[in-house]
């Protein structure tokens, strides 16, 4: 079942043993797994956007909304937002999708897809709206901003230093959004909860009108990950308005990490997909 607001990042199986706890998520990854490759999905994360999608409806299908996926590799969610943006007849004059990763992209996309491969940190915003801009016309600020990037985990199970990266990045999507996210538009950013998470939300919380943390079902249960939902973008006014609103005091890690090669202190390589 999927979970909003704070989650555990842990629900074991109290009447049995350590294995049956890691059990039934390891089914669950592997029945989406095995989901993404009958329906030719990239990769089985395809499922957490459609299950994002489904509950808060960030993008509009067939209203020729203009999307960008940072860390796209290797391209399930540009799957997922083109079906969506390009459903109903809309036209891919009107609707564009474009994304940047490290890594090129593997999945095979339409045409009216675009993608490039570099460095969020070190893109200008100039030629991110250049991906989502339809040939023929003008650049324009994107209707929703989707970030599934995610730093390499530390043994797999996302350490102190992991978490901190995660908001790193996150951090780094709002530094973007004033420059490319219109008023009113929509993001959905993935965060490994812990220490900083709270903060992260009352960052979130300044910038857009409704905000929430989401934990999509093909997310394992196991999983530290969380999706901050974001609604109504505020704008330029967003960094004085000073509404915060309540937070989630949901805390795990307990100090900073030293500093990683790559995209938020990570090593070399595109969006974590998995």
């Amino acid at each position: 079942m999927s979970r909003e607001g704070s989650a555990n990042t842990w629900e074991s199986v109290r009447t049995g043993s350590y294995d049956e706890a890691v059990a039934q998520p390891r089914k669950l990854h592997d029945r989406f797994f095995k989901l993404a490759k009958e329906e030719g999905y990239a990769a089985r994360s395809a499922y957490k956007l459609k299950q994002i999608q489904d509950r808060h409806r960030v993008m509009r299908p067939g209203k020729g909304d203009r999307v960008l996926d940072l860390g796209c590799a290797p391209g399930s969610w540009l799957q997922v937002a083109s079906e969506i943006v390009f459903s109903g007849g809309t036209t891919k004059r009107v609707a564009c999708v474009g994304g940047i990763d490290l890594k090129p992209v593997s999945a095979e996309l339409p045409a009216s897809v675009r993608t490039m491969v570099g460095d969020i940190f070190q893109t200008e915003a100039a030629e991110l709206l250049a991906l989502v801009t339809p040939e023929g016309e003008q650049p324009r600020a994107i209707d929703v901003l989707l970030s599934d990037m995610a730093p390499s985990t530390e043994g797999g199970g996302g350490g102190s230093g992991d978490h901190f990266r995660s908001v790193e990045l996150c951090r780094r999507v709002l530094q973007l959004a004033p420059s490319i996210l219109k008023s009113g538009g929509n993001l959905v950013m993935k965060v490994l909860e812990g220490e900083e998470y709270p903060a992260l939300l009352r960052e979130t919380m300044r910038e857009f009108a409704e905000v929430k943390g989401f934990k999509p079902e093909a997310s394992r249960d196991v999983s530290r990950e969380m999706f901050i939902v974001a609604k109504g973008f505020k704008g330029a006014r967003a960094a004085t308005d000073g509404n915060e609103g309540p937070v989630d005091p949901h805390a795990i890690a307990k100090r900073a990490p030293e500093p990683r090669a790559g995209w938020g202190g990570r090593p070399e390589g595109g969006g974590s997909r998995r």
